[in-house]
């Protein structure tokens, strides 16, 4: 079982396309590393109405993705500052432990589809 920004628990069932899963500082580097297939990983912030609009709305969408790895910046400033986030949301992508960088596209299905697509042809980086 997984929980939502709140703490509140979510089993990743429901009407979500994708599973959740909320990272901390304490886990954001061994879950990566550990997690098979594509996570898309996105920082957030509950100030940021286009980060509420993203938690809102992602979960919905058919993207090519076997999760999404929500981390709260206003309560992980060590990752953020290795992360290098400088705006919210931030959306970065790892495919089976290897980190394939930041997505900078529009937030909408199929402009983010399209820019995960092309980032899994990219070359591994090493983990922020």
């Amino acid at each position: 079982m997984y929980t939502d920004s709140e703490r509140r628990p979510i089993d990743g069932s429901g009407s979500s396309i994708v599973k959740e899963l909320e990272l901390t500082d304490l886990d954001i580097d061994q879950q990566l590393l550990g997690l098979p297939g594509i996570s898309l990983l996105v920082f957030t912030s509950v100030g940021c109405s286009s980060c509420r609009w993203a938690r809102q709305q992602l979960p919905g969408w058919r993207l090519p993705v076997d999760r999404v790895c929500w981390v709260d910046a206003g309560h992980n400033g060590g990752a953020v500052e290795r992360y290098q986030i400088f705006h919210l949301p931030a959306l970065f992508l790892v495919c089976e432990g290897q980190f394939l960088g930041q997505l900078q596209t529009r937030l909408t299905a199929s402009d983010l589809v399209e820019c995960v697509t092309q980032a899994l042809t990219r070359l591994p980086e090493d983990l922020p």
